[in-house]
């Protein structure tokens, strides 16, 4: 359990505001199933690609990130990957040991939506022996890190390891030499990760600035690998698991039978949990109120039913306001009775008036428990709902230039000009 995430900056060339923000942590494995073989382990040498042996007109050599820090550059697929249930055709391969896996390219790479064999501070630059390799077969892509140095522990020694991702979901990361105890490697300067995340995005305007939009990241899960398992000669190999988003009819989604709670939006014409990178869809299209009962048939017949309901809520008004009318020309009775009536409103008076106290009370503690559940549980249905709407009020750590965490620029394709970048120290 971790606090939120929050790094502020400015850019594009259309005035958006992107912020980044990370839920808490989530170490179950509801998306991926992980298995570790160690170095004495036959599946060890079997998933590491020895890229020697590939055709070498396929395989590539990152000149630019061979040569820098903190830079990442994107990468072309020649294959649908898919990614919590995501396809993807493009990736960014960074050069602190991850790959970058979001639609919206900031300077906060580090945060989340990655995928990671061993994030680190590496700095190719400080060797000429390193370098960032990839190679795409056409249903397999392999990054790998080849005898990359810390850049503030250089004399610990070289690191080669690698990440593949297959056309069908499997991410396999495979370690050749890793000289020190991952627990060892200094976090100070950069944060050291073995594992997936992703995130959604949410596009909040701002009222003071006009035509000017926040982007605000949202980690919905992330993959935590044990770091006492990545020693030299061993590998891990992750398993996608079903998701929502597999479904593409109505029965077949409300019928599935995975470990999510799936539902079917018959306006997107879209199946899911509600947690992936496509939410602000779903909620924008009031897919979770749509039907609360999970039957196609009543889908099918939600558009029909304000046209149903309006005119019997309006009969059932005037049936009312008859009624009120009639009890108000009732004529009273005598003296005696207006006594009784009397001493009967006081009371109705006073058990009205320790009622409404005590429905105030309710009210109130009833305030403070929500509270301190979303606050608990910020990635609830509840949580989400307020932070989505009011993400400045939820406690964040703000990560601005001189802070000590890691800004990566992206490598500018060649013959192509990159949208402008600006840094703002407040949003």
């Amino acid at each position: 359990m971790g606090p939120l995430i929050e790094a502020d900056s400015v850019y594009g060339a259309h005035g958006c505001v992107c912020v980044v923000s990370g839920l808490f942590e989530d170490t179950d494995h509801n998306y991926y199933t992980s298995k570790a073989y160690g170095p004495t382990d036959p599946m060890s040498q079997d998933l590491w690609v020895n890229i020697d042996q590939m055709d070498k007109e396929k395989v590539k050599i990152h000149g630019i990130l061979s040569n820098t820090h903190r830079q990442a550059a994107r990468v072309n697929l020649s294959f649908d990957f898919p990614f919590y249930g995501h396809l993807l055709r493009e990736i960014t391969v960074a050069t602190g040991g991850f790959i970058y896996t979001g639609d919206v390219v900031h300077r906060m790479l580090t945060a989340t939506q990655f995928i990671a064999p061993l994030m680190a501070n590496f700095d190719p630059s400080v060797s000429r022996n390193s370098t960032v390799i990839y190679f795409d077969n056409g249903t397999a892509l392999v990054v790998q890190w080849d005898h990359v140095h810390l850049q503030d522990s250089f004399h610990l020694g070289s690191f080669t390891f690698q990440a593949t991702l297959h056309n069908d979901g499997r991410i396999v990361f495979a370690y050749k030499e890793i000289p020190i105890p991952i627990s060892q490697i200094s976090s100070v300067n950069h944060p050291v990760k073995v594992g997936l995340s992703d995130a959604f995005v949410v596009v909040h305007r701002i009222q003071q600035i006009p035509n000017v939009r926040r982007r605000t990241i949202y980690e919905y899960h992330r993959v935590d690998l044990l770091k006492s398992r990545i020693i030299s000669s061993s590998a891990v190999e992750m398993l996608p698991l079903p998701t929502c988003l597999q479904f593409t009819s109505c029965s077949s989604c409300i019928s599935s039978q995975i470990n999510f709670n799936c539902s079917w939006c018959q306006r997107l014409g879209r199946c899911s949990s509600g947690f992936d990178r496509h939410r602000q869809d779903w909620v924008d299209n009031s897919c979770p109120d749509e039907t609360k009962d999970n039957s196609c048939d009543i889908l099918s017949t939600t558009q029909l039913s304000p046209s149903i309901t309006k005119p019997f809520t309006t009969t059932t008004s005037k049936i009312r306001g008859a009624t009120t009318g009639g009890t108000e020309v009732t004529p009273t009775s005598g003296p005696t009775e207006g006594k009784s009536t009397s001493n009967k409103n006081s009371s109705s008076l006073h058990t009205g008036l320790i009622l409404g106290v005590l429905m105030l009370m309710l009210i109130m503690a009833a305030v403070v428990l929500v509270t301190l559940y979303i606050y608990h549980h910020p990635i609830s249905t509840a949580g989400l709902f307020f932070i989505e709407r009011r993400p400045r009020r939820w406690p964040a750590m703000k990560f601005r230039r001189g802070s000590g965490h890691p800004a990566y620029a992206e490598v500018e394709p060649i013959g192509q000009e990159k949208e402008g970048f600006i840094e703002s120290e407040q949003c």
